[in-house]
């Protein structure tokens, strides 16, 4: 019996930072997610390399961002900044967008869908107008 890739294992390193950089890239260019993007600097290179390689260990690979930082708390770091449901939900369009843009395989699409929501919402640190719906309608929307 076969055991199921992890996400890491599909993408491995170069495709987790492929997906990263299509995420920033896709942040710069969408008005739609402009608020996201005025809660970052200009250059958007350090946080490239950051998320990368967050994602790298949360997805299964090397603890790169632990290695690095000595913590993964998500929360802390996101602390200074205003995230409701709005900014969550921007953040989901970009890596919805940025796995389009890798040529994610539906499977890996899938695999991501639930468990990117719940580390977006997580680090929500206020209410708002969306808030009302509940976390298993916003995974069904997307």
């Amino acid at each position: 019996m076969n055991q199921p890739q992890t996400p890491y294992q599909i993408l491995g390193e170069e495709g987790i930072r492929e997906l990263t950089g299509a995420f920033y890239d896709l942040m710069d260019e969408m008005p739609e997610v402009a608020a996201l993007r005025a809660m970052h600097a200009a250059d958007l290179e350090p946080m490239k390399e950051k998320l990368a390689d967050y994602l790298t260990g949360w997805m299964g690979g090397p603890p790169l961002y632990a290695n690095k930082h000595g913590t993964v708390c998500m929360t802390t770091p996101h602390e200074p900044y205003a995230i409701g449901p709005e900014e969550r939900d921007q953040w989901l369009l970009c890596m919805d967008k940025a796995l389009e843009r890798v040529n994610a395989s539906e499977d890996l699409v899938a695999m991501l869908k639930v468990p990117l929501f719940r580390i977006a919402d997580a680090i929500r640190n206020r209410e708002g107008p969306s808030a009302a719906s509940t976390n298993a309608d916003i995974i069904a929307s997307r």
